[in-house]
Formats: structure tokens, C-alpha cells, sequence
């Protein structure tokens, strides 16, 4: 298509060893990709990431190859808190990445971890809101929003199914008019009442990225027919202008390639070429105020 591409939702980690609702998640030794993850072994990374560690340079490889210009580096409970790597990853590639901070929401005092966050460079806070209570909103969690929209960071947050959480982002959106919000997962497409999510995203600043849509329709597979009309229904709700492409990269790409993670997007004949332009760089460029792009040739496989 000739375009710049970003990714507004992926993950990086050093080493994977935390603890979920009170089962843990840590990489499975010696050399394996996968990891336990709530009692189970799962395909956590790719085969050949045989040491465990997501780097940023092995998906600046997979970003170059595709065609990616940058990324935005979101984080979760089930990878650990990955704040101190992040940091370094952000000023070691301003370019190429927006990274989230996340403090340690399940325990009281993450107010003042947000401030030492924000303190020290982070232009987003996620909240995995989806692993926290049913009702997540608290004194401590409002006035951490509202910090944030002082500091003009951007909420990254990933709701509940449905609208059990939606109410309560429209009492922070209401509370936090000029507080940026990305709504993560396509407000979880598959699932019944997603749209109550996307709607939010009336809201003048408030966004929707898709990472993870691959993964969410993953029973119907390449080339996701079912998703291209998701991402068409939710441009027919809100407007495509806030809608952002997110890869949710590395445990997608153990199904498809990275490339594939967009490309069923760029080959669809439901959208038109300037609605691909939105999703996948212009919306997300503007919203992480993205500065000059990278360019990216295409390189050739040796089986072409």
C-alpha cells in the first residue's frame, strides 16, 4: 500500500515470572518458549525464542521485515511488571516505541507509583481493568486518572466482557473530559455487548485499538472475514478515525507471522484504502503523537 504501518498494541519483556490471581506465570527452563500459565502449558513465544526473553530487538526484526514503523508497548499482569525494561527500551528507541508503565494496581499505594512513573517519563499508565475487581474504580484509582489527565497521560485499559465495566469509564470520562483513552481488544469483539465499548469512543478523546483481534477470532483463522466486519461495524458506530491496528504481539504470532497480523487488512476489499490509512498509522500517529516515521523497504524472501 505504500503506507506507514504502527502498532498500537504489542508486549516486551525481559523474564516472565509473576503471579495471577493467585496461580503463576513464569517461562518454562531450560530452553523452552513456553510458559506455565494458570496451571497449564502454553505456547507462550514463538518456538525459536528458546531463551524466554521478548526483546525489543528481535521485534524491531519482526517490525522492520513487516514493515512496521512503531510500536506501542502496552503491559499485563500475566507478563509481570515490566517498568524498569520499558524505560530503558523507551530511551534507547524514542523513535520506535510508546511505552505504558503500569504500577502494582491490585495493592493500596499505587497513586504514588503512578506519580514515580509519570516522574520518570512514562506518557502512558495502563490498567488491566478486565484482572481487577468487577467494580475497579476507587478514590485512589480516580485520583490517579485525574493526575494523569494533569500530565497529559494517556489511560491504556482493557474492560470486563460486555458493559460490566463500561459505567463506570463513562463516570471517568465524564470526571476526566481531557484524560486520552485507549480502549484495548476491540472492546473484546467476540464476545456479546462488545459494542457497548466501542461506543465509547464518542467521546472526543477516547480511542479503540484491536490488539489481540487475531487471537479473537482465531477459530475462523486467516484471512479473519469475520473481523474485517467487526472493524467495518465498529467504523459504522464511532467513525474509523478512532479506530487504531494493534498486533497484540508475541503470543499472536505463534499462530500467524507478524505480517499476517495486518495484512489480512491491507488485502480486504471492505475497506477503502484511506479508511487502511486510518487504522493502521494515521489514528494511532496522531493519538501517541508519533513524530517523523521510519521508512521501511520491502524485502524480498529468498523464496521469491
Amino acid at each position: 500500500m505504500g503506507q506507514h504501518i504502527i502498532d498500537a498494541h504489542a508486549h516486551l519483556w525481559l523474564h516472565q515470572d509473576t503471579v495471577v490471581n493467585g496461580s503463576p506465570i513464569y517461562q518454562l527452563e531450560p530452553n523452552r518458549s513456553r510458559s506455565m500459565f494458570f496451571g497449564e502449558e502454553r505456547q507462550m513465544l514463538p518456538p525459536y525464542m528458546t531463551d524466554g526473553q521478548n526483546t525489543a530487538e528481535r521485534f524491531l526484526s519482526n517490525m522492520d521485515y513487516a514493515q512496521v514503523s512503531a510500536a506501542v508497548i502496552t503491559q499485563e499482569f500475566i507478563d509481570g511488571l515490566q517498568n524498569a525494561y520499558l524505560m530503558q527500551v523507551q530511551q534507547q528507541y524514542p523513535d520506535r516505541f510508546f511505552c505504558f508503565g503500569m504500577p502494582e494496581l491490585r495493592k493500596p499505594g499505587f497513586l504514588d507509583e503512578a506519580k514515580d512513573l509519570i516522574n520518570k517519563g512514562f506518557r502512558g499508565i495502563k490498567v488491566p481493568a478486565a484482572r481487577l475487581p468487577q467494580h475497579f474504580l476507587s478514590d485512589e484509582m480516580m485520583q490517579m486518572f485525574h493526575l494523569m489527565e494533569e500530565h497529559d497521560t494517556i489511560l491504556g485499559i482493557e474492560l470486563m466482557d460486555g458493559n460490566a465495566q463500561v459505567s463506570q469509564m463513562e463516570e471517568v470520562i465524564s470526571d476526566c473530559p481531557r484524560l486520552k483513552v485507549a480502549i484495548g481488544h476491540f472492546g473484546m469483539v467476540t464476545r456479546p455487548g462488545w459494542l457497548s465499548q466501542i461506543r465509547l469512543a464518542r467521546h472526543e478523546n477516547v480511542f479503540v485499538e484491536s490488539g489481540g483481534i487475531t487471537w479473537l477470532f482465531n477459530d475462523e483463522f486467516y484471512p479473519f472475514p469475520s473481523a474485517v466486519r467487526a472493524i467495518r461495524e465498529a467504523a459504522d458506530e464511532v467513525g474509523m478515525d478512532k479506530l487504531m491496528w494493534g498486533s497484540d504481539y508475541p503470543r499472536t504470532i505463534t499462530a500467524i507471522t507478524y505480517r499476517m497480523s495486518y495484512d489480512f487488512v491491507t488485502k480486504s476489499q471492505e475497506l477503502t484504502d484511506d479508511e487502511k490509512q486510518l487504522f493502521l498509522c494515521d489514528n494511532a500517529k496522531r493519538f501517541f503523537d508519533f513524530g517523523k516515521l521510519m521508512e521501511l523497504p520491502y524485502i524480498k524472501n529468498m523464496s521469491e
